[in-house]
């Protein structure tokens, strides 16, 4: 129970930041949101080696694609 709302807190927490970070940073706005985007999959440590590797494929691609039109 404990991990869970440690878990859910920091989740929070980086979801206001990158609304904080899209209204008052200009430069490099999207990079910083996509890396605390990524930040929020860091709880998939403890999910099974398949999840891990579909999730990671799947932030990875799309990252790469937003950050090429970008």
């Amino acid at each position: 129970m404990k991990s869970s709302l440690i878990t859910l807190v920091v989740l929070v927490i980086l979801t206001i930041l990158s609304a904080v970070v899209s209204n008052y940073v200009t430069n490099y706005a999207t990079t910083i949101i996509l890396i605390l985007a990524g930040l929020k999959f860091m709880d998939l440590i403890k999910a099974h080696i398949f999840w891990r590797i579909i999730i990671a494929a799947f932030v990875f691609v799309i990252l790469t694609i937003i950050l090429v039109i970008y």
